[in-house]
């Protein structure tokens, strides 16, 4: 199987995949209690927003890092969008719902156009849709798997010592966000074989050979056919790749169609 680090392909060096993590500040509302309470758009003191975010290409060991305190919220807005419109596929857990629409609204509230369309793998889709573990969250997964933990901290009390920009708060702050940054990269790369909302990374390749979907690894005689695939009415070429052990059908039909539906 190899290790975590050589399961990507070398043919998908030129693909830029980035895995990204936000953290956010709280809003701030005035409350009449602590208890089921509805709060109006008039009650709102502060809307919150983006703190910092961390990100890290595939292939580069470099985590990149922007921050409020740091590099002011303009531009680390700024170099967000930046890499989102440099990013071939995103990779995150549960981004889909929280950090990419975060994102948004701060590129929204900045004026800003989109980025460029991307591709996004959010791992806690397959997690839920492949797995029954006892917790979705990305701490168990990673814990169980192996591949490391969260950095502990202080709770909801980082978050307000790092509004009140705290020192040791932000670096915290920032061990904390990386290390989400690095786990996520090493969670995608286990689930490689496991993903059921990747984009077929041959797409990205310009190889005209059969690539694994999975990976970008050539589908050849460094893979092993193993029997046949079949949908509703057809069979092809079913292939298990040795790189990242992902499996996927090959183009050509092995019947005819027409006899095929006939026999129906």
């Amino acid at each position: 199987m190899g290790t975590l680090a050589n399961r990507l392909a070398e043919e998908t060096r030129e693909i830029r995949i980035l895995t990204i993590d936000i953290e956010t500040k709280p809003m701030l509302v005035y409350s009449w209690g602590l208890f089921n309470q509805f709060h109006t758009i008039d009650q709102i003191v502060d809307h919150g927003g983006l703190l910092c975010f961390a990100a890290k290409w595939a292939g580069e060991k470099e985590v990149l890092f922007f921050s409020e305190w740091d590099d002011g919220h303009d531009a680390m807005v700024s170099a967000a969008h930046r890499l989102l419109s440099e990013a071939d596929v995103i990779v995150s857990y549960n981004g889909d719902r929280f950090d990419v629409k975060k994102l948004n609204n701060e590129f929204l509230l900045a004026g800003m156009a989109p980025p460029r369309p991307f591709k996004s793998i959010d791992l806690i889709k397959s997690n839920k849709a492949r797995f029954d573990l006892p917790s979705r969250k990305l701490d168990y997964l990673v814990q169980r798997t192996g591949l490391g933990r969260k950095t502990p901290h202080t709770g909801f009390q980082l978050w307000l010592d790092c509004m009140a920009r705290d020192p040791k708060a932000l670096a915290l702050m920032r061990k904390y966000n990386e290390q989400d940054v690095k786990i996520t990269e090493k969670a995608y790369l286990r689930l490689l074989p496991w993903l059921t909302n990747a984009p077929h990374l041959g797409m990205f390749l310009r190889e005209e050979s059969f690539v694994c979907p999975y990976c970008g690894n050539k589908l050849g005689n460094e893979n092993q056919l193993q029997g046949l695939a079949h949908t509703l009415v057809q069979s092809y070429d079913m292939y298990q790749c040795k790189r990242c052990q992902g499996w996927s059908r090959g183009l050509t039909r092995k019947q005819d169609p027409t006899r095929t539906r006939a026999l129906r």
